[in-house]
C-alpha cells in the first residue's frame, strides 16, 4: 500500500494511469507522516510558487497548511515492526523497486 496526503478524488486518476496494483490510502491532514517526524510545511514563497503553476495543496489535500510529508519507504511486517525504511528530503531520490522486492524477500 501507500499513503498519500493527497484526498481519493484526486488520486484515482493517478491509481488509473499507472495501473498501480496496490491500495493507495489517505493520510488525513497528513497526521500520520507526522507521527513520523516526516511532514513538512513548505515556506511561504515555495507555496507562491506551487500556487502560481496550478498546485493547489489545500484542494488536493482537503486541508489548508500547504504542508507535505517527506518521501519515505517503509517495509513493516505483520507485527508491526519496521524491517527497512528509505527516507530522503530530496524527493527525486529514491529506491529501485528491485530494493523494495529483496527487503519484502528477506522478511
Amino acid at each position: 500500500m501507500a499513503l498519500t496526503p493527497q484526498l481519493a478524488e484526486h488520486s484515482q486518476a493517478m491509481v488509473e494511469q499507472h495501473s498501480l496494483g496496490f491500495q493507495l490510502l489517505h493520510d488525513v491532514g497528513g497526521a500520520y507522516a507526522e507521527q513520523l517526524g516526516l511532514k513538512f510545511k513548505l515556506p511561504d514563497d515555495l507555496a507562491e510558487v506551487y500556487a502560481s503553476v496550478g498546485i493547489d495543496l489545500p484542494k488536493f489535500n482537503g486541508e489548508d497548511s500547504w504542508t507535505l510529508p517527506m518521501p519515505a519507504r517503509l517495509v513493516v511486517d505483520g507485527g508491526g515492526t519496521v524491517r527497512a525504511a528509505d527516507i530522503d528530503a530530496d524527493y527525486t531520490a529514491r529506491p529501485e523497486p528491485q530494493k523494495t522486492l529483496d527487503d519484502l524477500a528477506a522478511l
